[in-house]
């Protein structure tokens, strides 16, 4: 919720008068979506085959998982927060779901024990493509893509650690939450 100034009246100061002052606030709740729309955006992330058959689930505002749909495929979908840095819709199986829920619980490295698929086909922006741990600054764009949600390095593998527009990258490389971007829609 933000707290948004509504009015504020001031009167001259005089000389012998003091001055007087009132602030009116607000508070303004986001505007709520109904459950369709969140499960639309959040299927609109993965291929057709993918989502059709994906729980779709959200978050509250305490980061608890809130179910939408039920699924039947091993994916999640979730619709994000749209306008936000890193809030854009994703749809993710089980093994990328637990490397997200390791990274947003600042965990040392992910736990996943296999490597995780996550689909993010809108596009996606974030504040850094090498620091995992940087929330402010020019956010950087990424294109319709998806990630395999592994430890990627580097040197042995040979690929690129810039952000590209096109082909295939390694985002936050030589950190434990290295991942392969693959920026094309599979």
């Amino acid at each position: 919720m933000n707290r948004i100034a509504i009015s504020a009246v001031f009167l001259a100061c005089l000389p012998g008068i003091a001055v007087v002052a009132q602030i009116q606030t607000k508070t303004v709740k986001p505007k709520e979506e109904s459950k369709a729309t969140k499960v639309a955006r959040a299927i609109s992330a993965a291929p057709a085959k993918i989502a059709k058959a994906a729980k779709v689930a959200d978050f509250d505002d305490k980061g608890t998982e809130i179910p939408l749909r039920e699924g039947t495929n091993g994916f999640t979908c979730y619709p994000g927060h749209p306008g936000e840095v890193g809030g854009q819709p994703y749809c993710a199986n089980e093994a990328a779901v637990q490397w997200e829920r390791d990274f947003a619980a600042h965990k040392p490295k992910p736990t996943n024990t296999k490597p995780g698929i996550e689909y993010m086909l809108l596009g996606g922006t974030d504040w850094s493509g090498s620091d995992p741990n940087v929330s402010s600054g020019t956010p950087i764009k990424e294109p319709p893509h998806w990630m395999i949600m592994w430890p990627f390095d580097a040197k042995s593998t040979g690929l690129s650690v810039e952000p590209k527009q096109t082909g295939t990258w390694i985002m936050w490389a030589g950190t434990p939450y290295a991942h392969l971007m693959i920026n094309q829609r599979p």
